[in-house]
């Protein structure tokens, strides 16, 4: 990071104002740690939480393949297509914030409904991989808003990190660095008045003895 040339008053002016910066860079250096240890607790949540889903996601996959095989067997290729429902499921994703970030928090699964005008499942392997695959795609819905919630908050995260990095190892320093010179600079001045003043001092003496 490379730092731009600052315009800093001389003398107290220039004090006062290195002192406010750096406060204000301090507050927020603290501000910016204390949120990134919430994103990283909230993250690793998520992960956890993500993790689970695919699990699950992968479980109940797994279960409908194996009962359409079945029905498949029993019906024939056509079978399921013919029982499908011409109402398609839907799925709401509901949204939070934490510390700033917005992200899923939960998904709402609606079922398709199949009208009495609909055929049913021609056996009941197919029965099974239809009720199965309905929890599977829950369970993806689910493991996707966990995933994509567990990403936004790790990209806030790297970007907070980038910012708190920033400030304890550029923009701290650099001012700590510019106070110092102007106090030692002020200290100097002020050295140099009172040398100046002892002298003026004891010319007068001398100049009236």
């Amino acid at each position: 990071m490379s730092a731009r040339p600052r315009r800093v008053p001389p003398g107290r002016t220039g004090r006062l104002r290195l002192r406010h910066s750096l406060g204000i860079a301090l507050r927020g250096a603290d501000l910016l740690e204390r949120k990134l240890r919430l994103l990283r607790d909230r993250e690793r949540e998520l992960s956890r939480t993500a993790q689970e889903a695919g699990c699950i996601w992968g479980d109940r996959l797994a279960e409908a393949e194996t009962w359409c095989v079945r029905g498949l067997l029993l019906g024939g290729e056509r079978a399921p297509f013919e029982a499908a429902p011409a109402d398609r499921a839907g799925v709401d994703v509901a949204w939070t914030s934490v510390v700033g970030v917005s992200h899923p928090s939960s998904v709402s699964w609606t079922a398709p409904v199949r009208s009495p005008a609909e055929r049913t499942p021609g056996n009941t392997a197919l029965a099974h991989a239809e009720r199965a695959y309905r929890l599977a795609v829950r369970a993806a819905a689910e493991h996707s808003a966990a995933l994509t919630a567990a990403e936004l908050i790790a990209a806030e995260a790297q970007r907070t990190r980038q910012r708190v990095r920033a400030l304890r190892r550029h923009w701290i320093p650099r001012l700590t660095g510019e106070l110092a010179a102007v106090e030692l600079a002020l200290e100097e001045a002020e050295h140099e008045e009172a040398v100046r003043r002892r002298w003026a001092a004891s010319s007068r003496d001398r100049a009236e003895g």
